[in-house]
């Protein structure tokens, strides 16, 4: 186990340096890829040329709190992810309002608090739990164990990426509609990303949940599991949805000013296409995330070319035709398009899991049993 993480530590510091370093010489191309609007042009390199520039950091908070996960302890990440969000505000009010960085403070703010919520990952995963107490003959690369991490990891690497690829497209397509637009749809994402954080937890939970019982044979339990992130995720969908229609003008106040009335009615109504849609969301991360973690994971690339397929017909198609409406169920849509293979795929691998335990000889209850 140890020697997995070693490689994997060393993997992704590798992948860190070679991805920082194309992002942060390719930020002004890509910004021209995306017909950025030249009136937040340079704005928008101020900001990203910071994220980008802090990717290893990004990467060095993900692996450890992946790692500390995997060994049982799902609080601690979760604790230091909330002491970096409050770092991360006042971080932005000091660096924004106090120190007048504008939106490079901003960028700044975020890549620091993320260190923060590493560093004190670290601390702990160093300082708690004896698995990571590493001796110096484990910090060596070694071939099969990259193989295995390659094997495991392109494709759900691949599955994220091609995700992205088709959000790139409709961000192309969203900033040709001019600044005001681009505002809205920002303002409007910033928050539903915040909504979002549930679902991303509820997926985090079942990749683990499901990983863990396929190895004791308990596919009842992973059934069991999803049922019940779709229970606790379909109430919460309902409250943000409540939340959003009744506080929704009041949240966008925070990211749009009031002179810019347009542009907040634009991302109110960009936000509430969201949440309407949010209880297809929820079965996007729950049921790909469940088929990752039980390692069917070229099924779970599947979901994410459906979702490319979608976005980036609406981004080169229908956007372009009839505006920023449909902008506002671009990413519903891909989330319904991703849901119509999950089901029937979620299915197949479940039953698939159930015959293999089956010829194993393995019960319900994930007893080895003598086959007749």
């Amino acid at each position: 186990m140890r020697r997995f993480v070693v490689n994997a530590a060393l993997l992704s510091a590798a992948f860190a340096l070679v991805i920082t370093a194309l992002t942060v010489t390719l930020c002004p191309a890509m910004l021209g890829a995306t017909r950025t609007p030249d009136n937040i042009r340079q704005d928008a390199y101020a900001y990203i040329v910071v994220i980008f520039a802090f990717i290893p950091v990004t990467i060095f908070y993900n692996f450890l709190s992946s790692v500390i996960r995997a060994l049982g302890d799902s609080r601690t990440p979760v604790i230091f992810l909330i002491m970096a969000a409050l770092l991360n505000i006042a971080l932005d009010f000091w660096f924004i309002l106090g120190l007048k960085l504008g939106v490079t403070g901003a960028a700044l703010a975020t890549g620091l608090s993320q260190l923060a919520a590493g560093l004190g990952c670290l601390f702990m995963g160093v300082r708690h739990m004896d698995a990571l107490t590493f001796h110096k003959k484990d910090w060596r690369w070694q071939w099969p164990y990259v193989k295995r991490l390659f094997i495991q990891g392109v494709p759900m690497g691949l599955q994220f990426s091609i995700t992205a690829v088709g959000s790139v497209i409709l961000a192309a397509s969203v900033n040709t509609l001019g600044s005001g637009v681009v505002a809205a749809v920002t303002a409007g994402s910033k928050i539903s990303m915040f909504f979002c954080c549930v679902f991303d937890a509820l997926a985090s939970t079942i990749t683990t949940y499901a990983g863990q019982n396929v190895g004791a044979g308990r596919v009842d339990r992973i059934r069991q599991g999803v049922a019940s992130c779709a229970v606790l995720g379909g109430i919460y969908c309902l409250v943000a949805l409540a939340v959003v229609y009744f506080a929704g003008h009041g949240l966008i106040g925070l990211f749009v000013e009031e002179s810019q009335a347009q542009a907040a009615d634009d991302a109110y109504r960009f936000l509430l296409a969201n949440a309407l849609f949010y209880l297809p969301l929820l079965f996007v991360n729950i049921l790909r995330l469940m088929i990752q973690g039980v390692g069917y994971t070229g099924l779970a690339v599947m979901a994410g070319v459906f979702e490319m397929a979608a976005r980036t017909l609406m981004g080169l198609v229908v956007v372009p035709a009839l505006g920023f409406g449909a902008a506002c169920f671009a990413s519903p849509l891909a989330w319904v398009f991703a849901d119509a293979f999950l089901f029937p795929a979620s299915v197949s691998v479940l039953r698939k899991l159930e015959q293999k335990n089956l010829s194993r000889g393995v019960d319900r209850g994930g007893i080895l049993v003598a086959k007749e």
